[in-house]
């Protein structure tokens, strides 16, 4: 039982999240979601997501959040520490969102394997027009907040992912639909792991060197807790 008690890397979007459900499904206990902001912005990186929303996240969920603050160039350094700390804890298993990037695949596993903990992988090789379908059928809610401006327009910024999203979104040539290859990336606002909605209050559109973001800038916790 006690290889069944894992941690999660959590990035606050749509495949960690969705990959932490799958593994509970499949009889995890996930202890602690782990994840990583900037030293510099406090947000975690590509998602733009602020560190006080993902702690929104792990409380309404009811998991412990495990936040570490990422300096300049030395993530690997970091994300070592964090792996001492989940064995310290009793946790020897990882819970990760990759679908088909080999090199992030194989890195997350080397560098797990070395300070001796197992990586499981519930969403690895599966289509990602299955995954992101699915995401949509279990009753998740996740919103776009950060998009490659060359690839996706601000107009594609604050979206919700629903039937309609992936809908338009096979419409476009060359984007993976779960955003494997960083096309987009979202934050969860709601789901079946979730005991309260995180109510999406107030919000601003920004463009940043050749990213679009979605600053999330009011909130609250909607609705009486889940059963």
């Amino acid at each position: 039982m006690s290889g069944l008690i894992s941690g999660c890397s959590w990035s606050s979007g749509k495949d960690s999240c969705f990959a932490c459900y799958k593994a509970i499904k499949e009889g995890y206990k996930i202890k602690y979601l782990l994840n990583f902001i900037s030293e510099e912005f406090k947000r975690v990186s590509f998602h733009g997501t602020h560190r006080k929303l993902v702690e929104k996240q792990a409380e309404s969920i009811g998991v412990k959040l495990l936040q570490r603050e990422v300096p300049k160039d030395l993530y690997e350094k970091t994300f070592r520490e964090s792996l001492r700390y989940l064995k310290s804890q009793g946790i020897f298993t990882l819970i990760a969102g990759d679908i088909y990037l080999l090199d992030c695949k194989n890195w997350v596993e080397r560098v797990c394997d070395e300070e001796g903990l197992k990586v499981v992988e519930p969403l690895w090789e599966r289509k990602s027009k299955d995954v992101l379908t699915e995401f949509v059928d279990s009753g998740f809610k996740a919103i776009v907040t950060a998009t490659q401006a060359k690839l996706l327009d601000k107009s594609w910024i604050g979206r919700v992912i629903d039937k309609d999203f992936i809908q338009d979104l096979e419409k476009k040539q060359g984007i993976d639909l779960c955003g494997e290859n960083g096309e987009y990336h979202t934050f969860i606002f709601d789901g079946p792991i979730f005991k309260k909605k995180i109510e999406i209050l107030k919000t601003n559109k920004i463009q940043i060197g050749n990213y679009n973001f979605l600053d999330i800038q009011e909130y609250k916790f909607k609705g009486k807790d889940k059963k």
